[in-house]
């Protein structure tokens, strides 16, 4: 039977954080066994081609030629010196990578990754990336938005329920007749104007830091705050001259990502194994339009036809869905990490067999803090020791990986609850 989805668990009462947020950026650099690390905002994922060459350039000259997509489709940079952080920060700004200093950690913008891309797909209402770019600079331009948390996220759905379920803290989903659903804080829904969508989506961050505020527990996600103090989204809306009809709440929409191959009329989709592409992988999605990083850790190649598919495969990127990496993703674990357990990403490359029988995508896990994890239900590989694991909570020899790790995964369709993650 499919595994039931893992969560990150979330008190029941209201959160109290007596310290700041410590999430790393691209200026805040963390410290890790490895070496700093540096969590670059890459808002609905986009590169330039000049922002790709300069992403390789810091990875191969300043850390240690590698650079890990996230979750919610940003870049790590890992083996970063302590004194780098001044190179980087110049080289990435010369990339226009750092439109602002202030708000560099608050630019979490998740959008469909093809909207714009396949108009064909009769469930894409709009093209939500346009709106990632209107919502980014009008971010950037709000003082008070410098005060979001680093993990506070915007999600924007084109319609399709690709990433509408990824958690975000405001989510705004694109509806027929030119209307788009905005879902503040995840209880409330309200149907608006689409030309009002961004508008509405900075309003309710302002709502929340209000909140927040007058809350006094430093909460650092909508999620977090007591009950007392819950904004009063529709009073924010009416404030701001955004007329809206409030909704009861429905379920969240969802469809599957898109398997690697090709990705409508002259564009890709690759996966980048494990989650991690070396610089000359990046530099092999060139010549392109643009390059969109994925929440799901893939990359599409806007402006590139199937043509490519071989040469990409040939750097050993995944351009197949039945690929025996597709679907795997995995923490950073040893040496990486202090507190990893294993050596999570060589045992995951040792452990899969030539082909997974299912659809439900794995995670390779060092620690119970489960980093990285997917979104609804996925396959546990839990690290106990160096040489011993849990598959779903089946105590597992780290020598019988490969067998249970295709039993788990199986033939069933995966649910998909919308369980928010790290």
């Amino acid at each position: 039977m499919p595994p039931t989805p893992h969560t990150t668990p979330e008190p029941g009462e209201a959160r109290i954080r007596d310290r700041g947020d410590a999430c790393p950026g691209a200026l805040r650099l963390h410290p890790a066994e490895d070496g700093r690390l540096a969590r670059l905002r890459l808002p609905a994922g986009r590169l330039t081609p000049r922002q790709v060459e300069a992403l390789a350039t810091a990875a191969e000259t300043l850390g240690d030629g590698r650079i890990s997509i996230t979750s919610r489709g940003n870049a790590e940079l890992r083996g970063l010196a302590d004194d780098c952080g001044a190179a980087l920060a110049a080289l990435l700004a010369e990339a226009d990578l750092l439109p602002s200093p202030t708000h560099e950690r608050v630019r979490n913008i998740v959008a469909s990754p093809a909207s714009g891309l396949d108009r064909r797909d009769e469930r894409s209402y709009a093209d939500v990336q346009l709106w990632a770019r209107e919502l980014d600079a009008a971010l950037c331009a709000e003082p008070r938005t410098a005060a979001l948390s680093g993990r506070f996220l915007f999600v924007l759905d084109d319609g399709r329920g690709d990433v509408a379920g990824l958690g975000g803290d405001v989510k705004l989903i694109a509806d027929a007749d030119g209307a788009a659903v905005l879902w503040p804080g995840g209880r409330q829904v309200f149907r608006l104007a689409a030309a009002d969508a961004v508008r509405a989506a900075l309003a309710a961050a302002l709502a929340f830091l209000a909140a927040a505020d007058a809350a006094g527990t430093g909460a650092w996600r909508p999620r977090e705050l007591p009950a007392t103090h819950v904004p009063d989204w529709a009073g924010t809306l009416a404030a701001a001259g955004i007329a809206a009809e409030a909704l009861p709440v429905p379920p969240t929409p969802f469809s599957a990502p898109p398997g690697p191959g090709a990705l409508g009329d002259g564009h890709l989709y690759v996966l980048a194994p494990l989650g991690r592409l070396t610089a000359d992988q990046l530099r092999a999605l060139l010549p392109a339009d643009e390059v969109r990083f994925t929440p799901w850790r893939g990359a599409v190649v806007v402006g590139a036809g199937p043509e490519r598919l071989r040469d990409l495969a040939a750097h050993g990127l995944i351009t197949r869905p039945d690929a025996p990496l597709a679907g795997v993703t995995a923490c950073t674990g040893r040496p990486g990490c202090a507190k990893s357990l294993a050596d999570v990403r060589a045992d995951a490359l040792v452990a899969l067999p030539a082909s997974l029988p299912g659809p439900l995508p794995v995670h390779f896990s060092g620690c119970e803090r489960r980093c990285g994890h997917p979104h609804g239900a996925w396959v546990d590989v839990l690290a106990d020791s160096a040489d011993s694991y849990s598959v779903d909570d089946v105590p597992t020899p780290r020598t019988s990986l490969s067998e249970a790790v295709a039993a788990a995964r199986g033939p069933a369709t995966p649910t998909h609850p919308a369980t928010p993650t790290r």
